[in-house]
């Protein structure tokens, strides 16, 4: 509720945009709830069953993951990606580690920039007009995405390693102004949910 509440008020998501990026992760989370809902047996040949202590646990299962799916995106929405790896840094992270996952966000915007230019073109050359031209181009793309980053990663290791790249590329930081309310607030919202969270545990 905490997240909602947040990603709906101060980070002004907007119930469309959440909708967007929301219905993929839930329809993830129905299959997996409807799994542990439904018990299967095979004492008499297959018999599928609903029973209170699945239906209880599958509820659970369902409530955590949605809240759990909600606070990474209240953080994704929230925080720059720059800000988590430079706070990662000062967590003592490995470097190793923290370039991997800056060249797997990076990579990412490209690949997702290269797919959509690839699909416009086979729809240009009426590529998705029947169902064997659509299976042959979504072949045939996935296919030219991977060329396309393997030659990527190629040219950008060799860009490296002209450079004298061993674990890290230090870069400035600015400088961050931190504000005591906000401080102040995060704190008491995460001590009221822990203390939230233990009474209902206890009161369970």
């Amino acid at each position: 509720m905490a997240s909602l509440v947040l990603l709906l008020g101060p980070i002004r998501v907007g119930w469309a945009r959440l909708g967007r990026i929301m219905w993929l992760p839930v329809v993830s989370i129905l299959v997996g709830v409807a799994t542990v809902a439904v018990s299967i047996s095979w004492d008499a040949g297959l018999r599928l069953e609903v029973t209170p202590a699945g239906l209880d646990q599958a509820a659970q299962l369902a409530v955590r993951a949605v809240a759990a799916t909600l606070a990474m995106f209240t953080l994704a929405c929230s925080t720059p990606m720059i800000d988590l790896l430079s706070s990662l840094r000062h967590a003592r992270i490995p470097d190793p580690l923290i370039e991997i996952a800056s060249l797997i966000y990076r990579f990412s915007f490209g690949l997702l920039e290269s797919a959509g230019a690839v699909h416009q073109a086979q729809e240009a050359r009426l590529g998705y007009a029947t169902r064997s031209a659509a299976m042959r181009s979504a072949s045939m793309g996935v296919a030219v995405l991977f060329l396309r980053s393997w030659d990527r990663a190629r040219r950008l290791e060799a860009g490296l390693a002209g450079r004298g790249y061993e674990d890290a590329l230090r870069t400035l930081e600015p400088a961050r102004i931190r504000s005591t309310g906000f401080l102040v607030s995060s704190v008491a919202t995460l001590a009221v949910l822990a203390a939230g969270s233990l009474g209902w545990v206890v009161l369970r």
